[in-house]
């Protein structure tokens, strides 16, 4: 047999004996065990659980935790100021620019009406309607729903007379609401594919003829509902004009 040939039969004995010593178990490393023999030793204790987290770990994570609770509570903190003292008087703003526009050409200065007339009555009364609304929401969202439909008209009220008591705007907007909760909904329904299109150019719609569109349709509605003109019985009618707006 040429040298070569006993070499590598010398090569294949020595393969064969570390599989053989593998599988019986012999001179084995850690990092060397089957993966039973790997959790049995970390039952027994002799191998360290690399899943294990030592109390500096333990620490790191629930410092972390803390921190990261914390910036969520501020972040949500500050959405719910912006909204309070900013998003909501623009709201009002809003409503009353479309609503003088039905008429007559509105000033885009009339947006900012809210935060110079009567500011901290505006700003109370759209924060009671929205938390009125989100505790509804609790119950099942649908009652929350209701319940938003009959304060939709809260902003308008207060863009026509920003010194009405949060008790006045809520019972003028119930008392207008009484009856047109359906038809206001369905009346939202209709902007539905307006929507979708709005989606489908980024937005640019939306903001350019949707929202425009929108707002405009609501201040019509809020106006034959101030002032009575829509089809409702005559009881209902002469409760809605006798109102003190």
């Amino acid at each position: 047999m040429s040298e070569a040939a006993e070499e590598a039969n010398t090569d294949q004995d020595d393969v064969l004996d570390g599989v053989d010593d593998y599988y019986e178990g012999e001179d084995l490393e850690d990092d060397e065990a089957t993966p039973e023999e790997w959790m049995q030793g970390i039952v027994n204790g002799e191998i360290e659980d690399p899943a294990k987290f030592s109390k500096t770990d333990i620490i790191a994570i629930a410092v972390a935790g803390v921190v990261m609770v914390v910036i969520g509570l501020i972040i949500v903190a500050l959405v719910l100021v912006i909204d309070v003292f900013v998003a909501n008087p623009l709201e009002v703003g809003i409503r009353r620019f479309f609503t003088q526009n039905l008429n007559q050409p509105a000033s885009v200065k009339e947006i900012t009406y809210a935060f110079d007339s009567n500011y901290k009555n505006i700003a109370k009364t759209m924060f009671y309607r929205d938390l009125y609304t989100f505790l509804w929401s609790l119950l099942f969202i649908i009652p929350g729903i209701v319940k938003a439909y009959e304060y939709r008209m809260i902003p308008y009220l207060l863009a026509e007379n920003p010194t009405m008591s949060k008790e006045e705007a809520f019972a003028a907007s119930k008392q207008m609401m009484d009856g047109q909760k359906w038809r206001t909904f369905v009346l939202d329904l209709s902007f539905f594919g307006w929507i979708i299109l709005s989606g489908l150019t980024c937005g640019i719609l939306s903001i350019f003829y949707v929202n425009p569109y929108v707002f405009s349709t609501e201040a019509a509605l809020y106006e034959r509902l101030r002032y009575g003109n829509v089809q409702r019985s005559d009881e209902n009618v002469v409760e809605t004009q006798g109102i003190n707006y």
